[in-house]
């Protein structure tokens, strides 16, 4: 069986010492608190991050730089048959594009794979592929059958800020002077790779249901809901308890956001995502 490396971004929220027992090399983004810079979940741990973002008014973020990448892909080049690089969606973060431009230069074939997502989803695309890896199939068949996840994934998040979003490009003026003036919240939605506009809505307890409402269209296609939150547990664990009492047999996942979510959609974001006909190992 060939050996595969898996190259993805801390995005993909995928445990350190699991990483090192399964060949996935996770390269940190870059979070930016005044005049530090940190690597994401390396150098800061999310919470520890929620509370400097608090005490800091200047705050961004930046994809890894492509030095890194390099250095990755240079040590990688006699050690595995094939590599697959994973990363959040190209539409929100360069990383993918930079980690696939420093692939070439380091003159290393790489299997390519824009998750269209980022945090929960991306990082059920890994370990569904360590397990088809373990199957035998082979590193572009993989790639076919993730690419069938990404179709079936849904991700949702209510921001608690859109002033970052928009900043970045994220989200447009007018959406950031409706939620401002009428203090309407924007339910968001994940479209190729892209943040879009699904519903306005006044209260954040609406828009709370509004998602819950959306889950139980998909209720018998799928075994997972996660549910992410940006220093916001409260919340996260309401509807958690929603979820449950609607469908006793749906697993259920609270995960903290990554850091770079909170610095773009504020703390207290909250967001859900499942996959829809997910794949089981066990």
């Amino acid at each position: 069986m060939r050996s595969i490396a898996w190259v993805t971004d801390s995005t993909s929220t995928i445990d350190p010492e699991f990483a090192k027992k399964n060949h996935i090399y996770i390269v940190p983004l870059r979070l930016i608190l005044g005049q530090d810079t940190y690597r994401e979940s390396v150098d800061v741990s999310a919470d520890d991050f929620y509370e400097k973002m608090r005490h800091e008014s200047k705050v961004s973020s930046s994809q890894p730089p492509i030095g890194e990448f390099i250095e990755l892909y240079e040590s990688l080049k006699d050690k595995y048959d094939d590599v697959i690089a994973i990363h959040c969606s190209s539409e929100l973060s360069g990383t993918f594009n930079t980690s696939i431009q420093a692939a070439v230069i380091a003159e290393v074939p790489v299997i390519g794979i824009d998750s269209k997502f980022g945090a929960f989803p991306l990082r059920e695309m890994v370990l569904a592929g360590i397990e088809w890896h373990k199957m035998g199939h082979s590193a572009q068949e993989i790639k076919e059958k993730i690419e069938e996840i990404i179709q079936s994934t849904s991700f949702y998040v209510i921001p608690a800020s859109l002033n970052r979003l928009h900043s970045s490009g994220r989200v447009s003026g007018t959406q950031l002077l409706l939620s401002n003036l009428l203090r309407i919240h924007l339910l968001l939605r994940f479209e190729e790779g892209k943040v879009i506009v699904e519903e306005k809505i006044r209260t954040f307890k609406k828009a709370r249901q509004k998602m819950v409402d959306i889950v139980k269209e998909d209720i018998q296609k799928i075994k997972k809901v996660c549910i992410m939150h940006a220093n916001n547990i409260e919340e996260a664990r309401i509807i958690e308890k929603e979820l449950t009492e609607l469908h006793p047999l749906l697993k259920t996942e609270v995960m903290t956001f990554i850091p770079v979510v909170g610095l773009l959609a504020g703390e207290g974001t909250i967001a859900m995502s499942w996959i829809k006909n997910q794949p089981s190992f066990s």
